[in-house]
């Protein structure tokens, strides 16, 4: 086990997981055990995990903005970057519905399934669809409002607030730039000092990955609903997974293009985050593992891995945009509703600029579908219609939304020169050096 590299160790916490959640729910008390003795072991993980990403969003967006020089490289990147992620998005939802409008899965929802999900499901769905009405009340521009704190320690305290924090770095990044080198160098030195020392606590952090992998794994078994629901909704499951691998396929087409990197040396440099993604569903939690993968093993420069990774963790989720699409139109499906191409393009905006505003954290994706379903006049109650498959297929759209980030990454690495050769090896040489 000690030789076997880190994405090795993950899936095969995966594995021992998912199989000693399905043993516990045999026995009596079993699921009572796994929540109260294995789950906060996986709770801790992805606390760590947390812990750390606002720090290193400071740290390494801070140096990396600082880094640039000049103002006009700052906003060459940051154009090349926020345009390729809205292509990106928009294919994602562009793919989602040509499969849901093909499929047409909702056409295998029976009334008494639809009724009894909706009565499962109902107080879950209430609290998103009031999370979405609140949104929806704050106005059109409220979301540009938002991106600017008026307190950067208040924003700092929650992982939701990414963009604010994101604003300040890069404003303080700024500054930095503006200043004389002999005045801006102290800071310079501190933040790169910081950032070292915050990729040492992920080093530290990732040896207890497998484990924190195995709890949380565990734990969901035990708390998944019936296989009975879980069966009425397997093709519109399969819509959505089919459509997220397709989505994967396109982003190692767009790598072998574009840098020549053949798919299975891209996939296997990024793996042990897209395992973590799976396992955290959280394209936040995971961004620190995701910034060390993109930078030590694919070759891309940190002066644009620390800037691209956290915008993309934040405003890049074609993984959820995708899942949008299929969502809304299947919950329509299954209420006997067919949908304009007007309504169906209506969608595609929606779902592309709700991605842009939505917390890369797990769950996140149902408060922007209420929007979605609202704007499309679909009935918010179908929600409860893909509840109980939401968190299987959260964890898949995330190995999406952070293979998505690391493509974008090295498209824009390659374009501004700052590609250099992969060094895909094992983590565990990083921890015995």
């Amino acid at each position: 086990m000690k030789n076997l590299a880190l994405h090795w160790k993950i899936l095969i916490g995966m594995v021992l997981g998912v199989a000693f959640g399905f043993l516990m729910v045999n026995f009596s008390g079993g699921k009572e055990l796994v929540l109260d003795w294995v789950k906060p072991f996986g709770t801790i993980f992805i606390n760590a995990l947390k812990l750390i990403a606002v720090p290193l969003i400071l740290g390494s967006l801070i140096s990396g903005v600082s880094d640039l020089k000049d103002i006009s490289k700052l906003s060459k990147m940051g154009g090349k970057t926020v345009m390729i992620y809205l292509v990106t998005t928009v294919v994602a939802v562009t793919i989602g519905l040509v499969l849901v409008n093909s499929f047409q899965p909702g056409s295998s929802i029976s009334d008494k399934t639809r009724t009894e999900l909706v009565s499962s499901y109902s107080e879950s769905t209430q609290k998103y669809k009031d999370e979405a009405a609140n949104q929806k009340r704050q106005g059109p521009l409220n979301a540009l409002v938002e991106m600017v704190p008026d307190n950067i320690i208040g924003a700092s305290s929650e992982n939701k607030n990414m963009l604010q924090v994101i604003f300040f770095a890069i404003f303080f990044g700024v500054g930095l730039i503006l200043l004389p080198e002999d005045k801006a160098k102290p800071v310079k030195d501190f933040f790169y000092s910081f950032n070292e020392v915050i990729l040492k606590m992920i080093d530290l952090i990732m040896l207890a990955a497998p484990y924190g992998v195995f709890a949380l794994l565990a734990a969901l078994i035990v708390e998944s609903p019936s296989a009975d629901l879980f069966a009425a909704l397997g093709w519109y499951a399969l819509t959505v997974v089919l459509g997220l691998f397709m989505m994967i396929m396109i982003y190692t087409l767009l790598v072998y293009i574009f840098s020549g990197m053949k798919p299975k040396v891209f996939l296997q440099g990024i793996s042990p985050a897209q395992l973590l993604a799976f396992s955290t569903s959280s394209s936040a939690a995971t961004l620190p593992v995701t910034m060390e993968r993109v930078h030590e093993h694919l070759g891309v420069e940190e002066e644009v891995s620390s800037f691209v990774l956290p915008i993309g963790a934040t405003i890049n989720m074609d993984g959820t945009s995708l899942y949008q699409a299929v969502a809304a139109v299947f919950i329509a499906q299954a209420f006997g509703m067919d949908l304009s191409l007007g309504v169906q393009l209506g969608i595609v905006a929606t779902a592309t600029l709700a991605s842009i505003g939505s917390a890369a954290v797990p769950g996140a994706g149902m408060v922007m579908l209420v929007i979605v379903l609202a704007q499309a006049g679909i009935p918010e109650a179908g929600l409860a219609l893909i509840f109980a498959v939401d968190r299987p297929l959260d964890m898949c759209r995330t190995v999406v939304n952070v293979t998505g980030d690391a493509t974008v990454s090295m498209l824009v690495a390659k374009s501004e020169g700052r590609l250099g050769k992969p060094m895909v090896q094992d983590w565990d040489d990083n921890y015995k050096k």
